[in-house]
């Protein structure tokens, strides 16, 4: 039988992962020169062992404990640590550990809040890969739990850790462009497909896979890779690859607090199989200064638009009309913005110098509102009109009960 902590009892309860707990006093975690962080992984899939060869490759790093759901992730994962690194199959037996000092988060969007405000409530630092979460409720439960345990907490939009995106965004800030007046996001189309209803592999704990998710018998669309094209545990690319792009958008329009005022949003959903994100779609954000941006299923990448020219970033490219837009760098005196040259060194450099990293809790929630109004306003097919500092849709409350998700018992926020 495992050991019934206090913690794991109010867990088992449903009571433990409240974002509205009584803060505790933790550690901050200061790390002398030589001294390593203790981590642990909780999704031990390709993203998560790749978060954690990174983060150990980056130095000064020891992962002491891997925790999956699948039993054949999470031995790869222990396997990959040494001998002395601890698995499990419930990640609150692993918060419960006292040497673990951060984790990084690599599971389904649907599990990302509760287990990182978890690992807030535990004293640990958190690196959550994106989407931030599954809904803007679930977001800003994580942003208030980050700063109530006073917890460095990386979202992996790595993209800010990018010298050409940050440079395309300083140039925009710069007006280089002249006076900006739209930008287009593209993040790629979703998927139709079926396949029958079979038994869990073996290993498998499908229960606690679906976990706040609404029941569903195990189906290998809904099991790693596939999981993106249902909304119950994600929201398609207008969420996956929307965390990357529509994040650079809202760095270069200085948006990491705010947001658009108006999203109008149509797509085609498929008409046969298991998912239910739309294959194809296009959303139009209007924000405060009038700029637009269109964000669509059409091609992969960013494009900046303004009175005096235009710039094209992604990964690996970085081109502009007329061409010496980009040829000038940026002066002394110009807008010069946090520059990491490494996601996760940046992440680590942060928590010994406790610090707020390049994409904070914050950032992360921003950026992945604008996905969710996109999918929001797609589902409900008409338009709607946002306030960034209440986080409500205005005057809608039928498009405001889609801010938030019941969870199945016994998980709640």
């Amino acid at each position: 039988m495992k050991k019934l902590t206090r913690r794991r009892f109010l867990a088992r309860s449903g009571l433990a992962l409240s974002a509205l707990a009584v803060p505790a006093v933790f550690p901050k975690t200061l790390l002398g020169a030589n001294q390593k962080l203790i981590m642990g992984v909780i999704g031990c899939g390709g993203q998560g062992t790749g978060d954690m060869n990174s983060l150990k490759g980056s130095g000064g790093v020891e992962y002491a404990a891997v925790c999956d759901v699948y039993a054949s992730n999470r031995e790869k994962a222990r396997g990959m640590n040494g001998p002395g690194c601890e698995a499990y199959d419930d990640f609150r037996d692993l918060l419960d550990r006292k040497d673990i000092d951060a984790v990084n988060i690599a599971t389904p969007d649907h599990w990302h809040a509760l287990i990182a405000i978890g690992a807030c409530q535990a004293g640990k630092d958190v690196y959550c890969q994106k989407p931030l979460a599954l809904t803007i409720e679930e977001g800003r439960a994580m942003v208030t739990a980050a700063r109530r345990y006073d917890r460095i907490f990386q979202t992996g939009s790595q993209q800010r850790s990018d010298d050409k995106f940050r440079y395309a965004c300083e140039l925009v800030r710069n007006g280089r462009l002249g006076k900006l007046e739209r930008i287009r996001t593209a993040v790629g189309g979703n998927k139709q497909g079926w396949e029958p209803d079979t038994d869990p592999p073996p290993g498998l704990d499908w229960n606690m896979y679906l976990g706040p998710a609404k029941w569903a018998p195990f189906n290998k669309l809904r099991f790693i890779w596939d999981f993106r094209w249902f909304y119950d545990y994600s929201g398609g690319n207008l969420t996956d690859w929307g965390a990357h792009h529509n994040d650079i958008a809202q760095w270069a329009l200085g948006a990491d607090e705010a947001g658009p005022v108006l999203i109008d949003g149509k797509g085609a959903f498929p008409t046969s199989g298991l998912f239910d994100t739309p294959i194809t779609y296009e959303v139009n954000y209007t924000y405060p200064s009038g700029v637009k941006l269109t964000c669509s299923s059409d091609g992969n990448g960013c494009w900046f638009y303004g009175t005096e020219g235009e710039i094209h970033v992604n990964r690996g490219q970085l081109s502009s009309k007329p061409a010496e837009i980009i040829q000038k760098p940026t002066g002394k005196d110009e807008v010069h913005l946090y520059e990491s040259a490494n996601h996760y060194r940046d992440f680590l450099d942060c928590v010994k110098q406790r610090k707020r990293p390049i994409c904070d809790v914050e950032v992360g929630q921003r950026s992945v509102s604008v996905c969710h109004l996109g999918n929001i306003s797609i589902r409900l097919g008409r338009p709607i009109r946002w306030d960034p500092a209440a986080e409500r849709i205005v005057d809608d409350e039928e498009a405001n009960r889609w801010l938030s998700r019941p969870m199945r018992a016994p998980w709640h926020l």
